[in-house]
């Protein structure tokens, strides 16, 4: 039986789908590399080959007093932040990318939350009243996808955004099969996906943008994902974070019963934030009380800088009724190489900060929390 040829096949793909990939950052080289690791693989079961790939060897729950409480009534703080803000310092970015599926098929920046206007026009109000208080535009960046761009993209213009509000792509690749070939969907055609929120840093330096931000004298990035309603731009946060001295603040919050999601953990010779898809078989996720938020704010010159070699990370979904396996990878990963201060925030009342939307049931669950923390910050 002749050897599968992924180089040839990628080569016989249709022209339009070939300059789509090229659009949003696709590297055939590295997909040629994910296909020989799982080609490789030999009798070893698809779960031993992802626990190998994605799994650290070990890991110990954080010491006290590393992760530390939001600042509440710290002048200084605020004062600082403001400064930062009215000087131009700060960017914010939000992810509004994916694949477009968790909320029924409607791109989830447009949909309407508590306060009946869609994520997307929150984000816009928000950043109307931040550029009003700094005096000047605060850049506002929204992370899009192939899935989502078009759609947002006709919202800006539609609302006649204002032009320091800019879009760009994450990246976009192609599934596999557990052998290595290309994936082909219930039409026969080659099956592509978002690789993941950790596109961001690769995705803005292929904008321009970051380097635009701190050459005009940029010097912090906020970031979080547009559905978290909780997250946004506080000046007293910001002051805390330029005084810390460090290069990454990761907001974290109080697990409640049934929360899952990445928790700060001793690996590989750092705190950072670890998935439980990654921590070791046997350890108790339970004994770290906080889990992150996916809301980073981030020094600007070491993010353009950063030569993180990102971790790509063997995932398995099921496709028209198929497995197919994807490599996608996680912005928490900037917290192994960054100095990085853990702060607990509220998610609780009119300053929560973590007010998370994934799907319809959940939104319909929250109007009341949103509406609650909408109506106190769009004043």
């Amino acid at each position: 039986m002749p050897t599968y040829d992924l180089h040839a096949a990628l080569s016989k793909l249709d022209r339009d789908i070939r300059d789509k990939l090229a659009h949003h950052g696709f590297s055939p080289e590295r997909l040629e590399r994910f296909a020989a690791t799982l080609a490789e693989s030999g009798t070893q079961t698809a779960e031993t080959r992802r626990d190998a790939r994605n799994r650290v060897a070990s890991a110990e729950p954080p010491r006290p007093g590393e992760i530390e409480d939001a600042p509440r009534d710290d002048a200084a703080a605020r004062a600082l932040g403001l400064d930062a803000l009215r000087e131009g310092k700060l960017a914010f970015c939000v992810m509004a990318g994916g694949m477009a599926t968790r909320m029924g098929g409607v791109v989830t920046a447009l949909v309407e939350d508590a306060a009946e206007m869609p994520f997307l026009d929150v984000r816009l109000h928000e950043n109307a009243l931040a550029s009003k208080r700094a005096g000047r535009p605060v850049p506002l960046w929204i992370m899009t996808s192939a899935a989502t761009d078009e759609a947002i993209r006709a919202a800006l213009k539609e609302r006649d955004a204002p032009p320091h509000v800019r879009t760009f792509v994450q990246d976009l690749s192609l599934r596999l099969t557990e052998r290595g070939e290309l994936f082909t969907d219930a039409q026969g055609k080659p099956s592509t996906y978002a690789t993941g929120h950790g596109d961001l840093p690769d995705a803005l330096l292929r904008s321009g943008l970051l380097a635009e931000h701190v050459r005009a004298g940029g010097e912090y990035v906020w970031i979080t994902n547009v559905d978290n309603l909780g997250a946004t731009l506080d000046d007293t946060l910001l002051g805390f974070f330029a005084r810390s001295g460090k290069e990454l603040m990761v907001e974290v919050t109080d697990k409640l019963e049934n929360d899952r999601g990445g928790i700060p953990v001793h690996a590989a010779g750092a705190l950072q934030v670890l998935e439980e898809f990654r921590l070791p078989k046997g350890f108790d996720a339970s004994q770290v009380t906080v889990f992150n938020t996916n809301t980073f704010l981030v020094r600007a010159r070491p993010l353009l800088e950063s030569k993180l070699e990102w971790t790509f990370f063997e995932v398995q979904k099921k496709v028209d009724g198929k497995t197919a396996v994807q490599f996608e990878r996680l912005l928490q990963e900037l917290t192994r190489v960054m100095t990085t201060v853990y702060l607990r925030v509220p998610r609780a009342g009119s300053g929560a900060r973590f007010l998370p939307v994934k799907d319809p049931d959940e939104l319909e669950r929250r109007r009341p929390e949103i509406k609650a923390v909408l109506d106190a910050r769009l004043r």
